[in-house]
C-alpha cells in the first residue's frame, strides 16, 4: 500500500533529511588516504546522534552500522570495520536519519585523492542518472518512467545498471511502497501522486550488473569485480512542477 504523505509529514521528513545530509558532509570531509571505514561511521553516528535523532540504519534488520560504507568494487552494505580507504578507492557512503517518526535516506560515491578517468565518469555519469531519473519524477507520470531513463543515460557510456538493488518508498518505516526500480522493467508501474516520497538510488558499475553478496549476507559486490558506484536522495513529488529533493540542502 502506497501511503502518501500529508504536508506536515513532509516537513517532518525535510527535518530528518537534512540532519542526513549534514552528517553526510561531515563524512565526505573526513574521507582521506588512512581512514578506516570504522572512524567514517563514528562521524556519522555522533553527528545524528547529537542532533536527537537516530540513525535508521543501525540495528535495521540486525546491520551493525550507522552508514553503509562499500569500498570499490562493493555496490552496497558494505559494513563499517577496520578496513583503510586508500589512494585511488572509490567509496560509496549510504546512510539515514529517523527523526520525529520519520526516515530520510541518502547516498553518495566519492573518491579518495586521485582516481582514474574511469572511476571519476563512473561517478559522474551515476550522479547524472539520478537527475535524468527524477527528471520524470512529476505527478501523473509512472514509477517505471524513473528506470527507464536511468537507464537510458547509463548505457550511453555502456555501465552496468544494478538490478537486485532498487529505490523504495518511505516513510515512518524505513522501506515502503513503491519499489522504484533503477532499470526499464518493461511495466509502467503505480502512478507518481503529489505527497509521494520515494528514494531514488542508481547503482552504475563499470562492467557487468550481476552482484554477489558476502557470507556475511550484507555486503554485495559486482560479480566481474568492477567498480560501481551509488547515488541517491529523498524526493517528494509535487502538485505541480518538478519534484522537491529533501537531502540536499
Amino acid at each position: 500500500m502506497i501511503n502518501l504523505k500529508s504536508p506536515e509529514e513532509i516537513k517532518r521528513m525535510r527535518a530528518a533529511a537534512l540532519i542526513a545530509a549534514a552528517a553526510m558532509d561531515k563524512v565526505i570531509a573526513a574521507v582521506k588516504d588512512g581512514v578506516t571505514t570504522e572512524e567514517l561511521d563514528e562521524i556519522a553516528y555522533q553527528y545524528i546522534v547529537g542532533r536527537g535523532a537516530k540513525p535508521s540504519f543501525k540495528g535495521y534488520g540486525g546491520f551493525p552500522g550507522t552508514a553503509c560504507i562499500s569500498i570499490n568494487e562493493q555496490i552496497v552494505h558494505g559494513i563499517p570495520g577496520k578496513r583503510r580507504l586508500h589512494e585511488g578507492d572509490i567509496v560509496s557512503i549510504d546512510l539515514g536519519a529517523y527523526l520525529h517518526g520519520y526516515h530520510s535516506d541518502m547516498a553518495r560515491t566519492i573518491g579518495v585523492g586521485k582516481i582514474s578517468a574511469e572511476a571519476e565518469m563512473l561517478i559522474r555519469v551515476t550522479q547524472e542518472s539520478f537527475f535524468k531519473g527524477i527528471e520524470q519524477a512529476v505527478a501523473g507520470n509512472r514509477i517505471g518512467d524513473i528506470g527507464k531513463a536511468v537507464e537510458a543515460h547509463a548505457k550511453e557510456y555502456g555501465l552496468g545498471v544494478v538490478r537486485e538493488y532498487i529505490g523504495h518508498g518511505l516513510g515512518q518505516e524505513l522501506h515502503e511502497d513503491p519499489e522504484v526500480p533503477n532499470y526499464d522493467t518493461g511495466r509502467k508501474g503505480p502512478v507518481m501522486r503529489p505527497g509521494l516520497v520515494i528514494a531514488v538510488e542508481p547503482m552504475l558499475t563499470l562492467g557487468t550488473h550481476k552482484v554477489v553478496v558476502a557470507p556475511d549476507g550484507w555486503v554485495a559486490s559486482t560479480k566481474d569485480g568492477s567498480l560501481s558506484a551509488h547515488y541517491e536522495n529523498t524526493i517528494v513529488i509535487n502538485e505541480n512542477g518538478p519534484c522537491s529533493i529533501l537531502t540536499i540542502a
